[in-house]
């Protein structure tokens, strides 16, 4: 069995997702190892869950540093001390500098609550509804200078329901996205999803995770 891949979850807040990655991690056929979780605010739940469950966890508060770049190397100290060799963000709202996006290029994941290209950016179930879609859903894709749109992983769809909100809709995205995040992850992982250009291809084998989120070649 190949050694396991040394990742980093990135957290601003709750870290539902993170959680749910730090499950996936538990079991002992996944192919990535949590070794480092780290926060950019101080009051964050996700933070004080990571330390509750004994996890490594780090305090990288963001309004300690004068420049996005200060802050950004403070973080990639953390990473490199933990020898990680993938991140993934989950909840982190902070917007990086080129030169660590550009470190990081191919090793980073982000998920984004909706079907990519569309609807990026803030409040992006409010912007579905906006729209009148019928179907919106969630998206893992490697990070790149602009903001949600890196190279699609995989996706997962959801119905847009008559009398759903943003909130009831939300809900259910969120739902979906703690299925296909590990399943993303462990792609990345095993070498499976390989950076073709801007295109993710994925390699041979049945989807991870039973098919709960659509591939993109």
């Amino acid at each position: 069995m190949a050694p396991k891949k040394r990742t980093a979850v990135l957290i601003s807040g709750r870290g539902s997702n993170m959680m749910a990655l730090v499950a996936a991690a538990r079991r002992p056929d996944y192919p990535a190892d949590i070794v480092s979780i780290v926060s950019s605010r101080p009051d964050s739940s996700g933070l004080a869950w990571a330390r509750a469950e004994a996890l490594p966890a780090t305090l990288v508060d963001h309004k300690a540093y004068a420049s996005r770049e200060a802050f950004d190397a403070a973080i990639d100290d953390v990473l490199a001390d933990a020898a990680v060799e993938l991140v993934a963000l989950a909840g982190f709202m902070r917007i990086q500098s080129p030169a660590f996006v550009s470190k990081w290029q191919g090793r980073q994941l982000n998920i984004h609550p909706s079907l990519l290209p569309a609807f990026k950016g803030l409040n992006p179930q409010a912007q579905a509804l906006a729209a009148g879609v019928k179907i919106s859903g969630c998206s893992v894709h490697f990070v790149t200078a602009e903001v949600d749109s890196g190279p699609i992983i995989a996706q997962a769809a959801v119905p847009v329901l008559d009398g759903d909100s943003a909130e009831t809709l939300a809900a259910r995205i969120l739902a979906a996205e703690h299925r296909l995040y590990p399943e993303a992850l462990a792609l990345v992982a095993t070498g499976r999803a390989r950076l073709i250009g801007d295109r993710v291809e994925i390699g041979p084998g049945e989807a991870a995770g039973g098919g709960h989120g659509q591939a993109q070649p």
